[in-house]
């Protein structure tokens, strides 16, 4: 049975639906606009799943497809182009829906391509990824890389609809998995210490593919996540919680080249690095750092960073979009579920942190 949340923006509500073999049960109607829906997807999906979501969708639709390059080495504006490409020769209208089938990646140039396309058209998000349904498809925070920051084009625009089908995750590959628990993890990190005992719990279960679980982990994640969005849309205040741990793991994923870790894997290493902060703050115990460092380790993630000069991770650090008047911005924990953002932390406990 399909369980269903309601996100509350400024732009329009819609819902996240969690289930298992939606995408080829699901009723699309109710959400495309126009008679003109572009598909895109990338290399590894397209075999999977695009016949399958093409034989679904409304038969009196034209449809069209791009299929990109898979890898978030091609998050950047070459691939948003073969998008408007497509748009383009096809001669899409603005009443038109775009549709994203794939992880954080596609969803990211997707959502962007939707808000810039005329200014902004129909888009629908399909999560194949555990990160993407727990994380990226939510929240209309759309973009692309740049060779000297992630993440730093893009815009807010959100989707009509979430469409979080279980059943995608059989084919995911071990390592795709873990990263997506990272940011599970996160959640109970920064907003809910019960979260955090259920998933030490059941860890095992979820990294063994247990349906029933991954449901609930992704609904108390989505739930968390439309809490903050609903109360913190355009990031300007409470919604940058939820880049616990991504400061220091943008770091690592753009010295070491994107896709080499990824994102979920450095977001794992920056939130132990953001504990041991928040250790040396005097806020959370060394004991508190090693039960998260046991439940990563469990969760198949790694928790030590790649050797990265001190100087070069605060330069990187710098083009952090939480930086204000200069001042770097971390978030912190209080304790375990409770995090808050801060420029008032000691600037060489900070780089102890990064030399270790």
């Amino acid at each position: 049975m399909a369980k269903e949340l309601i996100v509350t923006t400024r732009l329009h509500d819609y819902p996240i639906v969690i289930g298992e073999n939606l995408l080829t049960s699901f009723d699309f109607s109710p959400f495309i606009k126009g008679k003109q829906i572009l598909i895109v997807t990338n290399e590894t999906i397209a075999p999977l799943y695009l016949q399958q979501l093409i034989d679904n969708l409304p038969t009196d639709k034209k449809i069209a497809t791009c299929i990109l390059a898979d890898g978030e080495q091609y998050k950047n504006q070459d691939s948003i182009n073969q998008i408007y490409d497509v748009l383009m020769r096809e001669h899409f209208s603005r009443d038109c829906t775009l549709i994203a089938l794939g992880g954080g990646v596609i969803g990211d140039m997707v959502g962007f391509a939707a808000a810039s396309f005329m200014r902004g058209v129909n888009f629908i998000q399909i999560p194949t990824t555990l990160l993407s349904q727990v994380d990226s498809s939510v929240g209309g925070k759309t973009g692309i890389n740049h060779p000297l920051g992630k993440n730093m084009i893009g815009a807010f625009w959100q989707p009509r609809l979430v469409l979080a089908d279980m059943a995608l995750l059989t084919t995911l590959p071990q390592r795709e998995l873990s990263a997506g628990l990272a940011e599970v993890i996160k959640y109970a990190l920064i907003t809910d210490l019960e979260f955090l005992n259920w998933l030490e719990k059941n860890m095992q279960g979820l990294v063994s593919l247990d349906m029933s679980l991954l449901g609930e982990a992704v609904l108390k994640s989505c739930q968390h996540k439309a809490n903050i969005v609903a109360e913190d849309e355009f990031e300007n205040g409470r919604r940058a919680l939820l880049n616990f741990g991504h400061t220091f793991g943008h770091v690592i994923e753009t010295h070491e080249g994107y896709g080499n870790y990824l994102h979920g894997e450095a977001v794992a290493i920056g939130m132990v690095q953001a504990m041991k902060l928040s250790q040396k703050m005097g806020n959370v115990s060394l004991d508190d750092v090693a039960r998260v460092e046991i439940l990563l380790k469990n969760a198949n993630l790694p928790i030590l960073p790649p050797k990265i000069a001190v100087e070069t991770a605060l330069d990187l650090m710098s083009h952090d979009k939480k930086v204000k008047s200069g001042q770097i911005r971390l978030i912190l924990l209080k304790t375990l579920g409770d995090a808050y953002i801060t420029a008032d932390y000691d600037a060489s406990s900070l780089q102890q942190v990064l030399q270790n």
